[in-house]
Parts: C-alpha cells; structure tokens; sequence
C-alpha cells in the first residue's frame, strides 16, 4: 500500500470511529424510562453569564433507578439549574427541596416505546448514512491516489473492497447498537 492509501484508510476509520462516538452519545440522551444522567447532557445553564453544562457545576446521582438526584455546588443557582432543565424539554418537571433538585421518571407507555423505538432507528439511520458518506469519500480518494500514482486497476478494485469490508464491520456495529437500544427501550 502506499503511504498515500495508508493515510486514507487510518482518516477513514477514524471518522467511522467518531460517527460510532456520536451514535452512542445520542443513544444516551434518549429517555428509556430509567433515570439515566445522560439526558442532562444537553442541558446548560447560565452560570454568571457564562452557558455551562450542568453537569460541569453538580453532582448527579440515580436513586431508585427511576429518579435523577442534582445537587449543585453552588446551592445558590437551583433555581436557574430548575429554568434550564424546564427549557431542555425533557419532559420531566424538576422538583427543588432546596439543597437537590429531584428528576422522576415515570413509566413509559406502551405508545411512547414504540415512538422512542422510532427515534432510535432514526438516529441508527443518520449514523449509517454517515459512514457511507465516508465509505464515498474513501472511495473518491483512492481514485484520485490512482490517478496521482498511476495504480494498477487490480489494486484500485483490492482498496475499494478493502473499504466496503470496513464500511459493512461499521454499518454492523451501528445495527447491533440500535438493536440493544430497542430492547432496552421496550423493557418494562
């Protein structure tokens, strides 16, 4: 391989690799009716004028498996931590006792599963489109290396294979990670 065709394929699997990262991360945002403290991730609050992640500025415990215990560093921005978890929507209404805010996580219904599974193949969906548009970029890469470097056609056929191997072991990973979500999902 030339060196050219080396840095192609390590890009390439690096940004599968980081489509894959930001599957899973996606994946833990979603409510499955557990108190998960992923789905504070997009939840920022403004700090003395600055925007920051709640969870940078409190404790973020699970009691129970269904409720989320925040507890801020600083007890004197409950009620803006109340205010931005309100605007995040997460369909969840904080409750402040004054030292904690208490998130509970009711049941989901057997309709809101199966809307929540909907999401789910979305976000798996996006994720394999993703790795095609890198399997294409690959793709385009090696055609132009084969132009720079006049390479054999055999070798270009070889690389190309090479790269639909690596596509279809990340469109696997993507669907095994979507299945596992399912069935978290519709686990009562």
């Amino acid at each position: 391989m030339s060196e050219a065709i080396d840095e192609l394929f390590l890009f390439g699997e690096d940004k599968m690799e980081k489509a894959i990262s930001q599957l899973k991360r996606e994946f833990g945002t979603i409510r499955t009716g557990r108190a998960n403290p992923g789905v504070l991730d997009k939840v920022v609050v403004d700090y003395y004028g600055v925007s920051t992640a709640l969870r940078q500025m409190s404790q973020v415990s699970v009691s129970e498996g269904t409720t989320l215990i925040i507890t801020p560093y600083d007890k004197s921005i409950l009620k803006d931590i109340e205010k931005a978890i309100i605007k995040a929507e997460l369909g969840i209404a904080p409750n402040s006792d004054g030292i904690c805010i208490r998130l509970n996580f009711p049941a989901l219904t057997e309709d809101r599963r199966k809307e929540i599974v909907k999401d789910v193949k979305k976000v798996g969906e996006e994720a394999k489109v993703a790795i095609r548009n890198i399997r294409r970029d690959m793709t385009d890469g090696v055609k132009k290396v084969e132009k720079d470097e006049k390479l054999p056609e055999d070798s270009v056929k070889d690389y190309q294979d090479q790269i639909q191997k690596l596509t279809d072991k990340y469109i696997r990973i993507i669907e095994s990670a979507v299945s596992e979500k399912e069935i978290e999902v519709l686990t009562v």
